[in-house]
């Protein structure tokens, strides 16, 4: 089945403390969108990407794909005001039945692996969201204090998050809300369930400047 991998880089990276995006941010002497990218390209030698950027630095995204890629793989297209309508501008996009992954631009780490394992997922069962155990003890603040939360029920989701096209596409044609934080919560709004599958440590978010110098650390094994 055909394959499109929608990349939502559109954010502007303020927690980095940089002018520049953090997808534009170098990473051992390449742009950290530049490994996105080449991972779904190796792992889905079919696939079409859409990479999804801010009005203003599209420009940048296209050197970035002149310079290392296949351009006639790679479309891309303006980002929205929220994440949310990001992913609506590029699954617009989308011109067949399909896989369709949404994945972090700034998830630069993500494995050929977890991507091929969230295809099995998502042939399978429709969906595919992949996430890892929570580790570190969490407490939920109410308005009476805190109180402990079992951690064995948590997962910390991860991306590229993946769905059948008959799915995703209608399900992103409902109506806005504020708590669409990922595209597994605008499904489930739908009226759908999502399927977990395992995600990796390694599969970080670069957010902030400590996070650059840890990629790099497993960038070099």
């Amino acid at each position: 089945m055909q394959t499109y991998v929608v990349i939502v880089a559109g954010g502007a990276g303020k927690r980095m403390g940089s002018v520049l995006p953090k997808q534009f941010l170098l990473l051992k002497n390449k742009p950290v969108l530049y490994y996105t990218i080449d991972v779904f390209l190796k792992a889905l030698p079919d696939c079409k990407v859409i990479v999804v950027l801010p009005e203003e630095h599209l420009e940048l995204g296209k050197e970035i794909i002149d310079g290392f890629f296949d351009a006639e793989r790679i479309q891309l297209t303006v980002g929205g005001e929220t994440r949310f309508h990001s992913v609506q501008n590029g699954l617009k996009l989308v011109e067949e039945e399909s896989i369709i992954f949404v994945h972090d631009g700034v998830r630069c780490l993500v494995s050929e692996e977890l991507i091929q394992r969230c295809y099995a997922a998502a042939l399978e069962t429709g969906s595919a969201i992949p996430a890892i155990e929570c580790r570190d003890s969490v407490r939920m603040v109410t308005e009476e204090g805190n109180d402990p939360v079992d951690r064995s029920k948590l997962r910390l989701v991860q991306t590229p998050q993946t769905f059948h096209s008959k799915i995703l596409l209608p399900a992103f044609a409902i109506d806005y809300k504020a708590w669409f934080t990922d595209e597994a919560n605008v499904v489930e709004a739908f009226g759908l369930k999502v399927t977990l599958v395992q995600g990796e440590d390694t599969n970080i978010k670069i957010t902030n400047p400590i996070d650059l110098v840890i990629a790099e650390k497993i960038l070099e094994g």
